[in-house]
């Protein structure tokens, strides 16, 4: 096993780490209930960690997980309802319209 990041909270943690596994590269979150703990002990000590199975992936993970986080978000307004829609959705949030190509 080898450690591979600290995510921001165990929603992302859970999402990289599904995306990890869809790609071949078989990793688990670790430590996803220790937030209740911070205070007692040191916050950055409590977050989520991801952690591969072979460490031999986490030169091709880290670079999946960077792709992930450039990936272009985008801005269009909804052709049905005029709903302004931020980042990488592509149907709108409010009517379930379809983005415009």
């Amino acid at each position: 096993m080898q450690r591979l990041v600290r995510a921001p909270n165990a929603v992302l943690a859970m999402l990289w780490s599904d995306l990890l596994c869809e790609a071949g590269m078989p990793a688990s979150v670790q430590r996803q209930f220790l937030g209740s703990a911070a205070g007692e002990l040191p916050p950055h000590e409590c977050l989520p960690e991801i952690w591969l199975q072979h460490a031999e992936h986490k030169e091709r993970a880290l670079a999946l997980l960077e792709e992930l986080q450039s990936l272009p978000q985008r801005r269009w307004h909804c052709p049905a309802c005029g709903e302004l829609v931020e980042g990488g959705f592509e149907q709108c949030w409010s009517c379930g319209a379809l983005m415009p190509v």
